[in-house]
């Protein structure tokens, strides 16, 4: 079975990405970690405005794919899996403003609910609103962390209802990977044409087109899985796997070949590579997905 974008869906690619790429995202996603949100906030909007928060209820799991893997590869921050993918589902409605939800156990805290305009959990009675609370550290500083607590009586969402939003959570957090890691590997191969060493480009070597060879393989078997689980031919578990694994692999890659300045924050290589470490273990560890696979090929 091929999965292929239809030329609706590659338009609507092109122009988010065109969008993306004026406006200065590396720049937005410096300001967030430092504590400066306007910048972003000022992106979620004009991003809103393009319908962006509308597409789980309005259009399809595809479109969702689309817009996140474009977020993931610009490194664009904010809760956008929450309020784009889990929350409509779990709600029933869009999302107005920025909303953030933690998801216990796999989900423990809420993505920048400092920030948020509404802040929910799910509790044993289903989803409610809740208070901000600590704020936690993460390998990505970009993503401000915090517990929720204070609950109080909200919305509640069946299981069934509650699991589907979880799933397109997986999901979107999947695409998010998957265009993260496809950055990683755009910078790469331009670094490896631009270094130089012993007096030729470096990635004129065998060993490093071999390594960018298996990373860029892997982010070609990672995306079927991504818009077959969409389409609701594959499982979400897969595709978050599949996806964790290619993005770790062009993260590991790209430090290789860029030496030493690949560990230092001031490059902008760090953001992507931090957001990859994150993103494996956001909305259920990789272990959780196994075990979720396994689980259906044995059922």
């Amino acid at each position: 079975m091929r999965f292929e974008l239809t030329a609706d869906q590659r338009d609507f690619a092109a122009s988010l990405d065109s969008l993306l790429a004026a406006s200065d995202t590396t720049a937005i996603a410096r300001a967030w970690a430092d504590g400066d949100t306007a910048p972003g906030l000022a992106l979620w909007k004009r991003l809103a405005d393009q319908g962006l928060t509308m597409l789980a209820t309005e259009a399809t799991p595809v479109e969702l794919c689309v817009a996140l893997e474009a977020l993931g590869r610009h490194g664009v921050p904010g809760p956008w899996v929450e309020s784009a993918a889990y929350l409509p589902i779990a709600l029933g409605h869009e999302i107005e403003g920025v909303a953030t939800v933690a998801v216990p156990p796999h989900v423990p805290y809420a993505l920048d609910a400092d920030i948020a305009d509404e802040v929910y959990i799910v509790t044993d009675g289903g989803l409610a609103t809740g208070a901000v609370g600590e704020r936690h550290g993460s390998v990505d500083r970009t993503r401000r962390l915090h517990s929720v607590s204070g609950f109080e009586t909200g919305a509640s969402a069946p299981s069934s209802t509650t699991g589907d939003a979880f799933d397109l959570a997986v999901l979107a957090t999947s695409a998010q990977l998957l265009g993260a890691g496809e950055r990683l590997l755009d910078d790469s191969v331009t670094y490896v044409k631009q270094r130089r060493q012993f007096g030729r480009e470096i990635g004129s070597y065998q060993a490093i087109k071999h390594r960018l060879a298996d990373v860029r393989i892997a982010l070609d078997f990672a995306r079927p899985l991504v818009y077959g689980a969409a389409l609701g031919a594959i499982s979400a578990s897969a595709a978050k796997v599949a996806c964790g694994d290619a993005a770790y692999l062009a993260s590991r890659t790209g430090l290789q070949v860029h030496g030493a300045i690949g560990y230092t924050q001031e490059f902008d290589l760090s953001i992507w590579i931090t957001k990859v470490r994150a993103l494996v273990t956001a909305w259920g560890t990789p272990a959780h997905h196994r075990a979720r696979i396994l689980d259906g090929l044995v059922r």
